[in-house]
C-alpha cells in the first residue's frame, strides 16, 4: 500500500467528504481548514471569513489503487469551477474551490487538468479554481467528521 494525501476545497466540506468516501482506493478522509492565517481555527471562526481558510477535505488514498489524476477528475465533476467564493447555496471565501497540492507532481497534474478543462469548452465563463501549495491542515471539530453519515442527508452543489 502506497498512501498519499490530496486536499481539495469544494465548498461545503460535508459534501466533499461524502463524495470521496465512496471512491475505491480512498482509505480515509478528514474535513478541516487550509489556506488561512489563524492557528487552529474553529468552524465558527472560519465561517466569519476573517481567517482566510477554505473548508477542505483531506483525502488519504492508496496510489496503487487510484491515481491522483482520477481524484482530480472526481474533484472537477463535483464543483462549479466558474464561481468565485461560492458553491451551491454556500457563499464566502471559505467555500472557494481550490486544489492544495502536496508535491510538485501534484501541482503539475492539477494545473494540466485545469488547462484541459478550460480548453474543453465545457464552461462559457473562466475557471476561477485556485491551485496552490498545501499548507497546515487544521482538522475541524469531531462533530463535522463524517457529518452526512451521522446526521443523514447531505448537501449538494
Amino acid at each position: 500500500m502506497a498512501l498519499e494525501k490530496a486536499t481539495f476545497g469544494m465548498g461545503c466540506f460535508w459534501h466533499s467528504e461524502e463524495v470521496f468516501n465512496r471512491v475505491p482506493g480512498v482509505v480515509g478522509t478528514a474535513v478541516g481548514f487550509m489556506g488561512g492565517t489563524k492557528e487552529n481555527p474553529s468552524y465558527r471562526e472560519v465561517c466569519t471569513g476573517r481567517t482566510g481558510h477554505a473548508e477542505v477535505v483531506e483525502v488519504t488514498y492508496d496510489s496503487e489503487k487510484i491515481t491522483y489524476g482520477r481524484l482530480l477528475e472526481i474533484f472537477w465533476a463535483n464543483i462549479n469551477p466558474t464561481v468565485k467564493d461560492m458553491q451551491g447555496p454556500d457563499a464566502g471565501t471559505q467555500y472557494r474551490t481550490v486544489i492544495f497540492y502536496h508535491s510538485k507532481e501534484q501541482g503539475t497534474l492539477a494545473a494540466r487538468s485545469k488547462e484541459e478543462l478550460e480548453r474543453s469548452g465545457k464552461y462559457r465563463r473562466p475557471i476561477v479554481t485556485q491551485i496552490v501549495p498545501a499548507s497546515k491542515f487544521w482538522r475541524a471539530e469531531e462533530h463535522h467528521q463524517r457529518y452526512s453519515e451521522k446526521m443523514g442527508g447531505s448537501c449538494r452543489v
